[in-house]
């Protein structure tokens, strides 16, 4: 699963959370340019923002300081590069 297009990522992603028990939404914000792209809750409610990137990619200015702004209020926001890393994402938050 090397190289591939954060849309296939973020579709492996979905499929993932979704057979392990969780919820997987499309994050979008009317007026909010730079959230996240997705919001993961776990089986016993706990919320994830995450933003998709492949390997080579990098956080837009207006990225970065929303997850800054998130992060600064508790929110637990995770920057994801690639497929491995997603899938290390989903088994530390859906542990077998």
């Amino acid at each position: 699963m090397a190289n591939l297009k954060e849309s296939e990522i973020e579709r492996s992603m979905v499929r993932r959370v979704r057979e392990s028990g969780g919820l997987c939404y499309k994050f979008q914000s009317p007026g909010n340019p730079g959230v996240p792209d997705r919001i993961i809750l776990t089986r016993d409610g706990r919320t994830v923002y995450v933003e998709l990137k492949t390997e080579i990619d990098r956080l837009a200015k207006i990225q970065a300081w929303q997850i800054g702004e998130m992060r600064k209020r508790g929110a637990d926001v995770r920057v994801v590069r690639g497929a491995a890393e997603m899938r290390a994402l989903v088994e530390e938050l859906f542990p077998a």
